[in-house]
């Protein structure tokens, strides 16, 4: 058995006192050549120590939050046979081009083929374990464990795709992906909702506090909990707040009232704001989109179907009104009406709730102001409308009272970044603010 080596810091630039932020190998532990030792972060990047030399930990000599630079002794590590031709990390880089000469001879280990893997080439999907893969360390940057805390995922489960088998970000969201698919009575059985490492809900015996009763949840109430759950984990929402000057517009829409009134229709503001929201969605037509299947491209949509909340008896419902650009207020009005009425008296037909662009949840006659509405998968983005108060505004000389409206607009981060969102929601609350927009 060779004697023992010491494995120091590699060359890391003109970095010094780097912390550490991970040690991924104990006394002990048996490690191959370029497995990662340990991980330290700098305020620009995180690099690996690998190991010189496939062996056994004899010792550590650092641990998670010491600070070391270049020529820093780590461990020491008794290897199995010669260190690998290559020269350790701590010799100056010259001094690696025989080693480079000697090593293209060599038969090529099994992990160059996946690191010389092009770009454009698909990633297979990781590897999954309803147990732990192994008792080893699971090889991922703190980035990736990070995204993997955040969402409950247990690296231990996966096998990552990545040179050297690392775990990526690509393979956590594939993990959780491949989760949300399972059938819902699996994924519950698995623990804390999703199978996603959640510990599970408790279970409680309420009658011993006190009176209780049980009511069985409804039938809509079961489906569209299942479908909101899987949203909120699945999709990244961002929301963006603002409000609109709708004073002119809400006298115009009262001065219209009576006399739709006399022809059995309702002349509400939702029919403003869907008339708005497709004016905004040709504008920014990302927001008119869904997410392939593979999350590598965008759908776009040339139509305007726009689903609206319906707060029935048994849950909410989201009926779609369908070409919202080829109708008129009064139209729309009239539509929403007998679509409102069909879903609180049960007469739900499926073409009435599919092949949604957008949705629009209006809780403005309950009261309220902002809120973070749940994204209607597969659209991209929904508005939360809140209840219209008036407010003092400052027009440059003195301050004018003027009718708000609370808009939360939450959206599908991996498809629209927060500029677009600002400047999404910024426009919807001028064509608000100017209906005459709705014209143009």
């Amino acid at each position: 058995m060779a004697n023992a080596i010491e494995v120091t810091v590699p060359d890391i630039g003109d970095f010094k006192n780097i912390p550490v932020i991970e040690v991924f190998v104990k006394a002990g532990d048996t490690v191959k050549v370029e497995d990662s030792l340990m991980t330290l972060e700098s305020d620009k990047a995180t690099m690996d120590v690998p190991s010189p030399a496939s062996g056994v930990v004899k010792s550590i000599m650092i641990k998670t939050g010491d600070k070391v630079s270049k020529g820093t002794p780590v461990l020491t590590l008794e290897p199995s046979s010669q260190p690998a031709p290559q020269t350790p990390a701590t010799t100056p880089v010259t001094a690696a081009a025989p080693a480079a000469k000697a090593a293209a001879n060599a038969p090529a280990p099994a992990s160059v083929p996946v690191a010389a893997e092009p770009a454009s080439a698909p990633r297979s999907v990781p590897e999954v374990s309803t147990t732990a893969l192994s008792s080893g360390p699971s090889h991922a940057s703190p980035s990736v464990r990070q995204f993997a805390r955040e969402l409950g995922v247990d690296l231990s489960r996966l096998k990552g795709t990545g040179p050297k088998n690392r775990i990526l970000h690509e393979d956590v969201q594939a993990f959780v992906k491949a989760q949300l698919s399972r059938p819902r009575s699996e994924s519950m059985a698995a623990g804390g909702g999703l199978g996603l490492n959640l510990p599970p809900m408790p279970q409680i015996d309420f009658s011993k506090f006190g009176a209780v009763e049980t009511k069985p949840l409804s039938r809509i109430r079961k489906l569209s909990g299942g479908f909101l759950h899987r949203n909120w984990l699945s999709i990244p929402h961002i929301t963006q707040h603002d409000e609109a000057d709708i004073t002119e517009l809400e006298v115009f829409r009262k001065s219209q009232a009576a006399e739709a009134k006399q022809k059995g229709i309702k002349f509400t503001l939702l029919g403003f704001l869907m008339k708005a929201s497709v004016v905004a969605l040709k504008q920014f037509p990302e927001f008119n989109s869904s997410l392939s299947a593979d999350g590598e491209s965008l759908v776009l949509k040339h139509y305007f179907h726009i689903g609206v909340a319906v707060d029935t008896p048994n849950g909410l419902v989201v009926p779609v009104l369908r070409d919202v650009d080829k109708k008129g207020l009064l139209e729309i009005a009239q539509e929403l009406g007998a679509v409102s009425e069909r879903m609180r008296s049960g007469k739900i037909a499926p073409a009435d709730v599919q092949g949604g662009c957008f949705s629009i949840s209006s809780l403005g006659g309950l009261g309220g102001t902002f809120f973070t509405p749940i994204i209607n998968a597969p659209e991209v983005a929904i508005l939360g409308v809140g209840k219209a108060t008036m407010k003092p505004v400052w027009d440059g000389k003195v301050f004018q009272p003027r009718l708000m409206l609370p808009l939360s607009l939450s959206y599908d981060h991996r498809v629209i970044d927060g500029a677009q969102g600002a400047r999404f929601v910024s426009f919807l609350s001028q064509t608000l603010s100017d209906i005459r927009r709705l014209v143009l």
